[in-house]
């Protein structure tokens, strides 16, 4: 994943092909100037053209991405921010880093116990089935 400025310039660089790509479509599609009784002649022939739905949709992506602006320049650090803002930022983090640490550890010290003894119990159910089935072999059947 790209850094915050990357990130802003890509948008911007979106926002700035879509300002082309608006223009040009909208250009593209613009009726002609009239030019007195003869240009409306012209008019006539000509399908009209769904610029109105062009105009929409871009003012749709244009608004969309100038929000995508907003809230990357909101996320980059502030001119507030200093080295020693940073530091204790920094600081708070690893503290909880460490003390997530300690959490797994004591979840994995109580699992690996849990783990032991299910395999002793499985070990034990194991022995006396094995013993249940020696003695069962082992002991003649009655004839009725």
């Amino acid at each position: 994943m790209a850094d915050r400025l990357t990130q802003l310039q890509d948008a911007l660089n979106s926002l700035a092909d879509q300002f082309c790509n608006a223009i040009g479509v909208l250009q593209q599609c613009a009726p002609p100037a009239q030019f007195g009784a003869i240009q409306t002649a012209i008019n006539k022939d000509q399908p009209s053209s769904p610029t109105e739905e062009y105009a929409q949709l871009f003012a749709a992506l244009i608004a969309r991405t100038a929000k995508d602006i907003d809230v990357l320049i909101d996320s980059l650090p502030s001119e507030e921010s200093t080295a020693a803002l940073q530091a204790a930022s920094l600081y708070q983090l690893e503290e909880e880093n460490h003390a997530a640490a300690t959490r797994l550890e004591d979840v994995v010290y109580r699992g690996d116990l849990l783990l032991e003894k299910i395999q002793t119990a499985l070990a034990d159910i194991a022995q006396s089935q094995l013993k249940t089935r020696s003695g069962a072999h082992s002991q003649p059947v009655p004839e009725t």
